[in-house]
This record gives C-alpha cells, structure tokens and sequence, in this order.
C-alpha cells in the first residue's frame, strides 16, 4: 500500500459537494486522512469561495489509474472536464502525491503544493512531519517559508 495526499476543492454548493466528495473518496478508499476544511477566495478568476482541504488514502492503484477514479468520482458530482483552469467547478479531486515518488511526467509531486496556500496549509496539517517529495523539506517548514498568497484562507468546519 502507498500513501497518497489527494486535494479537493469545490466552490459550487462547496459545502454540500466537499461533504459528497469525502464520502465518494470513503465509499471508494475505506479509511481516509482529512485535514482541516479552508475557505478562500477564488485564484485566477472573479468568483465564489472555494472550499479545500487535503485527503489521505492507502491504496495499491498506481497513479494513472488512481486518477482514472478521481476523475469518475469528479463525474458523479457534476464536474464537466474542459472547463477553463480558473473557473467555477463542483469538485476538484488532484493527486498531489503517491508515495515519495518524484516523476516530473506524471506531476508527482505536483507543483500546486509549493504555490497555493489552499493546498500546502491542509497538507502540512495533515503531514507536518513528512518530506516533500525528493527534498529534506517537511510540509511544516516549508508552510512556515511559505510567502505566497493566502487569499484571505481561513478554516471552516462542515
């Protein structure tokens, strides 16, 4: 088994789609790590809040077919692929590590968790002591580095 860190961000009925996406991700995963639940404005467009959090799951699927499920997952919550990057969704479901392996063609680790605070604070919560993925930096350090945008996050319970 391999842990994976998985992000989820919603900011259409964000607190109705978050609450489906973690029962979706327990109904497919069994067991889950949840970080605490973040609101922040929306990044590269003019839009609602959005809902993040980060999400723990043990699993033997290698990456590519652990997105496949991500993205079915994304389907039964409405999410329509093609969408604009920056723009309003129903759920947002990215594999940001699996295990500690580095493969810049599969995204892994995915760069989104050096650039946005809704991801790196939920996965420092959730791991403070693990490593960044090919470096000696725990999630801890590098939130307490971190000098980027925070977009007014603020923690939120569901």
């Amino acid at each position: 088994m391999t842990r994976v860190w998985i992000s989820a961000g919603t900011n259409v009925d964000p607190e109705a789609n978050m609450r489906a996406a973690v029962h979706n991700l327990r109904s497919e995963f069994g067991e889950l790590i949840l970080s605490p639940v973040y609101r922040s404005r929306a990044v590269g467009f003019d839009g609602d809040d959005f809902l993040n959090m980060v999400i723990g799951i043990d699993t033997d699927l290698p990456p590519d077919q652990l997105r496949t499920r991500l993205r079915d997952i994304e389907k039964q919550q409405g999410r329509v692929r093609g969408e604009e990057k920056f723009s309003p969704r129903t759920i947002d479901l990215d594999l940001l590590t699996w295990g500690e392996i580095v493969d810049e063609a599969a995204n892994l680790p995915r760069d989104e968790i050096l650039r946005y605070a809704f991801v790196l604070r939920p996965l420092a919560d959730v791991a403070p002591g693990e490593k960044y993925p090919g470096t000696d930096d725990s999630y801890e350090q590098l939130w307490r580095q971190f000098s980027g945008e925070k977009n007014g996050m603020h923690e939120v319970s569901l």
